[in-house]
C-alpha cells in the first residue's frame, strides 16, 4: 500500500515557475514508477509525465515537453514536477500517482495509487 500527499501548488502569473511535490508513505515507493496528471473541471485526467522506479528515464506530454522536468529522489519517497513557463492552459488539479509496475505509462488506469492533488492557476 502507497499512500500519496502533494503539495506545492499555488497561484502563479504567465511565464512563472512552480515546483510540485508528493511524498510517499510506505517502503515500497522505489518499487513504483511515478506519474503526474492535470485535471481540469469536467475532463477527464490528463498525463503530463512519468518517471521510471530508478528515475533514469523520464517521459512527457508533449504540451509540456522542454517546459516541465519530473524528477524522484527514492531516499526522501519524494517525486516532483518542476514546471517552468506556465501559461493559463496549465491551469488545473495536479495528481501524483504510483504506477502499478516498474517502468510507467500514460495510461490513467495503469496507476494504482493516487494522491488528493493539488490545485495550480495560472492567471494571464
Amino acid at each position: 500500500q502507497v499512500q500519496l500527499v502533494e503539495s506545492g501548488g499555488g497561484l502563479v502569473q504567465t511565464g512563472g515557475s512552480l515546483r510540485l511535490s508528493c511524498t510517499a508513505s510506505g517502503s515500497a515507493f522505489s518499487m513504483h514508477a511515478m506519474g503526474w496528471f492535470r485535471q481540469v473541471a469536467g475532463k477527464e485526467r490528463a498525463y503530463v509525465a512519468s518517471i521510471i522506479y530508478s528515475g533514469s528515464r523520464t517521459d512527457y506530454a508533449d504540451s509540456v515537453v522542454g517546459r516541465f522536468t519530473i524528477s524522484r529522489d527514492n531516499a526522501k519517497n519524494t517525486v516532483y514536477l518542476q514546471m517552468s513557463s506556465l501559461t493559463p492552459a496549465d491551469t488545473g488539479v495536479y495528481y501524483c500517482a504510483a504506477h502499478r509496475g516498474s517502468y510507467g505509462s500514460s495510461w490513467y488506469d495503469e496507476y494504482q495509487y493516487w494522491g488528493q492533488g493539488t490545485q495550480v492557476t495560472v492567471s494571464s
